[in-house]
C-alpha cells in the first residue's frame, strides 16, 4: 500500500519526513505497540509516538489502551486505519482537481495583464479598475497570452484524473 504515490505523499506529509515512513510501514505489518515500532524501526521512541499521534489525529490510525495487571502500566496496541487513508486520498484529490476545473475555468474566461517587472498578475476587470498600471510601480501593465497557462492546467488535470483512476481501480 505505502508503494503507491498517493499513499505515499499522504503518509510523507503527516509524518514530515520520508526517514520516518518505516513507522508506518512497521504498523501496517501488524507491530502494534510504539515499544515495539521502535525497536524494530531503530527510531527514537519519542519520534515514534509523536509520528503516531500525528497518524491518529487525522485517523489514519486507532489506539486501544490496556492495563498490565502486574506493572499497572497502560500498553497502548495501534492500528493502521487504511480505509481512512484511502478516505483522505479520495477527498484531496477531489478537492484538488476541483481547484485545477476552477482555477482552468478562470484562465479560460478571462484576459490577463502582467506587470513587465513581475509585480502583479490582473484579470482584465481589475486591471481596469486600476487604469492597466502596477500599483507597486506604476507600469503599464501588458496584456499576457495565457495559452500556456492553459495547456499546462490541462495536462496537470488529466495527470491527477489518471493517477486519482487509477488509485480508484486498485483501491475499490
Amino acid at each position: 500500500m505505502i508503494d503507491d504515490p498517493l499513499v505515499k505523499t499522504l503518509l510523507t506529509n503527516v509524518v514530515e519526513d520520508e526517514s520516518n515512513l518505516p513507522i508506518v510501514e512497521a504498523l501496517i505489518d501488524g507491530v502494534e505497540t510504539d515499544e515495539e515500532i521502535a525497536k524494530k524501526t531503530e527510531i527514537k521512541l519519542n519520534i515514534v509516538r509523536k509520528v503516531l499521534y500525528k497518524l491518529y489525529d487525522l485517523g489514519l490510525a486507532s489506539y486501544k489502551r490496556s492495563k498490565d495487571p502486574e506493572t499497572q502500566w497502560f500498553t497502548y496496541s495501534w492500528k493502521f486505519e487504511k480505509d481512512e487513508v484511502i478516505n483522505h486520498i479520495k477527498k484531496d484529490s477531489e478537492q484538488y482537481l476541483k481547484m485545477l476545473t476552477d482555477e482552468l475555468e478562470h484562465e479560460e474566461n478571462n484576459m490577463f495583464f502582467i506587470c513587465p517587472d513581475g509585480h502583479v498578475r490582473f484579470d482584465f476587470d481589475d486591471a481596469s479598475d486600476y487604469e492597466f498600471l502596477c500599483p507597486v510601480c506604476m507600469n503599464e501593465l501588458e496584456f499576457q497570452d495565457n495559452a500556456e497557462n492553459i495547456k499546462q492546467l490541462k495536462e496537470d488535470l488529466k495527470m491527477v484524473e489518471s493517477n486519482f483512476n487509477s488509485f480508484n481501480k486498485k483501491n475499490i
